[in-house]
């Protein structure tokens, strides 16, 4: 089991062992892949907890926190998890201070949980997007002052931190469970999931010119339709989302990028989970997580 979810680490999450079939839409930037019978790079499995976190915007200290509640990881941030399988669903930088620090931090911990058999998934989210494109209106002075070479050289495709983030995928399904940090609509389906993931990071990488979907305000890390401020999604946006899940056998969607006040909860009848609590110190929302096992979904927090 350890081998084949180090594999998983090294290979589905790259968005680049697998060839996609599904065909895209007229007019679409990447050509149709030829036929092929290989898994798909972005469905992956996990034997037991699986843990998803939602926003954490550059706050060191409730990362800290959320993983170890999850019991991920110990007193001295160090991977405790086994087999658990954590998926953060994006914008883990700008607005606090930490950014630097949270960065370092996932990814140390996604080589210690690799090693133990388990895994972290760190997602790219709107605001990773927007470091990498040169879009800094969110950076923080002091997160800006901890990159020595500069913000955005750091960030710029092709650097040393832009080539971490081109491993993060945009979209991503753990057993049953498709996760992304704005939404996956019908339109993205049909453009295909391994294309979306596998664009989207030949542009951090510095291979290729940022692929215009990825800018739109109905993309994968843009898109607010099944996390609007209302507390139910209308009619229209839950049967696309449902189009979504049958059309890649999934179960639910977990998303993040818009901040719920009432905490974690779920819409379209517990088909979207909304995760985003607003934890980080920016915010202030209240630190939780949402615990997958076999076919149950549980908002967890602190004390319960």
């Amino acid at each position: 089991m350890k081998t084949r979810l180090a594999l998983w680490l090294l290979c589905g999450l790259a968005a680049a062992c697998s060839r996609n079939v599904i065909t895209p839409p007229a007019g679409a930037e990447h050509r149709a892949q030829p036929l092929s019978l290989e898994r798909p790079a972005y469905l992956h499995t996990a034997p037991g907890r699986v843990v998803a976190i939602g926003d954490l915007h550059g706050d060191l200290a409730v990362a800290r926190k959320v993983l170890r509640l999850a019991r991920a990881i110990d007193a001295e941030d160090h991977w405790i998890g086994g087999t658990l399988v954590v998926v953060q669903t994006g914008d883990t930088i700008d607005r606090g201070d930490d950014d630097r620090a949270v960065l370092e931090l996932l990814e140390r911990l996604r080589a210690e949980a690799t090693r133990a058999g388990g895994a972290v998934v760190t997602m790219s989210g709107n605001h990773e997007i927007m470091n990498v494109a040169g879009d800094l209106r969110y950076v923080s002075p002091t997160a800006a002052a901890a990159f020595e070479s500069g913000r955005a050289q750091a960030f710029a495709p092709g650097s040393n931190y832009a080539r971490i983030l081109a491993g993060w995928p945009v979209i991503t399904q753990v057993n049953r469970s498709l996760f992304v940090h704005g939404g996956v609509l019908p339109e993205h389906v049909r453009y295909g999931i391994d294309a979306i993931n596998r664009e989207a990071a030949a542009w951090m990488r510095g291979e290729r010119d940022v692929p215009a979907w990825l800018m739109q305000e109905d993309a994968p890390v843009w898109t607010r339709l099944y996390s609007a401020d209302s507390p139910e999604p209308g009619s229209e946006a839950c049967n696309q989302l449902q189009r979504v899940l049958d059309a890649l056998h999934a179960e639910r969607m977990v998303v993040g990028h818009t901040p719920q006040a009432q905490g974690i909860n779920a819409a379209c009848g517990g088909k979207v989970w909304r995760i985003d609590t607003g934890m980080s110190h920016f915010y202030g929302g209240p630190p939780q997580w949402l615990e997958l096992e076999g076919d149950q979904a549980r908002v967890q927090r602190e004390g319960a």
